[in-house]
């Protein structure tokens, strides 16, 4: 596996169950971007364990999301007839609920090949991209499959990327919104750490 940071997020059209519970034939995922800032996460198959945590985590955080002007999709390698039947399977029946993202049918395993998440050829990593209002992936993050992912990071990583795009600082470890980050340069980071170094 590679990364793909700095790079053009791979574009692909694919069958997807929409937030509105419609089946979409043709989901463009550049199309649906459409210049926003995009998360795309993936997991290893519906009708499991970990990945219904995970999915109803983005799915609690999705107004935070959309407040920032992100716009989620998730994607597994399962049909759309099953992520529609487990978002029509109630959560205390291991089902996900109607979440409200779209959810992407890679039957094909095309799109978690070009993420370079495919597991053996069978299923996905957990993946997580945050792509850019330009279409360039910004991070990566992808866990084994016993290991669920902190959403509230990856959130953290979009509030990095937008104040860095709006500042031109850069933001240290553990940054959070309205923390102070760092100016990219010798005597910025001597102040930075002179203030913050016991607290890292």
């Amino acid at each position: 596996m590679s990364h793909l940071i700095g790079t053009a997020a791979p574009d692909f059209t694919a069958q997807a169950v929409m937030g509105d519970g419609s089946i979409n034939e043709k989901f463009q995922f550049s199309q649906y971007l459409k210049g926003s800032i995009g998360v795309l996460f993936f997991w290893p198959l519906d009708f499991t364990f970990v990945c219904p945590t995970e999915i109803i985590a983005f799915d609690h955080r999705l107004a935070e999301f959309e407040k920032r002007g992100v716009k989620v999709v998730g994607a597994s390698v399962d049909s759309v007839f099953t992520h529609a039947a487990w978002r029509n399977t109630p959560v205390n029946m291991g089902g996900i609920g109607p979440v409200k993202f779209p959810i992407v049918a890679d039957l094909s395993k095309s799109v978690s090949r070009a993420y370079g998440v495919l597991l053996n050829d069978e299923v996905a990593l957990r993946g997580t991209f945050l792509i850019d209002a330009k279409g360039i992936i910004r991070h990566q993050l992808v866990n084994d499959l016993p290991l669920g992912r902190e959403i509230g990071e990856t959130l953290r990583m979009v509030d990095a990327l937008k104040f860095h795009e709006e500042h031109g600082e850069v933001c240290p470890a553990g940054w959070q919104k309205g923390q102070e980050a760092i100016k990219a340069t010798e005597a910025g980071i001597k102040s930075y750490l002179k203030d913050h170094a016991a607290s890292l």
